[in-house]
């Protein structure tokens, strides 16, 4: 793999729980990843880490502490580190895919 070229094609999907799964190059770090979301997929846990991303398909919403946001494909995400932006997420639509670039 080029260190300018990401080739998702070529690489195995990694599950860290029921409905979702990802690819993921990390390098530096930070990672990118491409993630599949189903709607089996719920989160326990909030989470308070920074995310940046843009939706490829589907619809995806995130809770952030009651207020819903809804991000539909083509559309970006932007979510800050820390307690004051802790979010959990699900798939609205059968399938959500995203691409998330995060810290290590």
């Amino acid at each position: 793999m080029s260190q300018f070229k990401v080739n998702f094609d070529g690489m195995k999907w990694e599950s860290s729980q029921a409905g979702a799964r990802f690819k993921a190059f990390r390098q530096n770090g930070k990672q990118i990843r491409f993630v599949e979301f189903t709607e089996d997929f719920m989160e326990e846990d909030w989470c308070v880490k920074s995310h940046v991303g843009f939706v490829l398909e589907g619809e995806l919403e995130i809770d952030f502490g009651g207020e819903r946001v809804n991000y539909g494909c083509g559309q970006g995400i932007f979510i800050l580190e820390g307690e004051n932006n802790a979010h959990k997420a699900r798939a609205v639509t059968p399938v959500v895919k995203l691409i998330l670039v995060e810290d290590l």
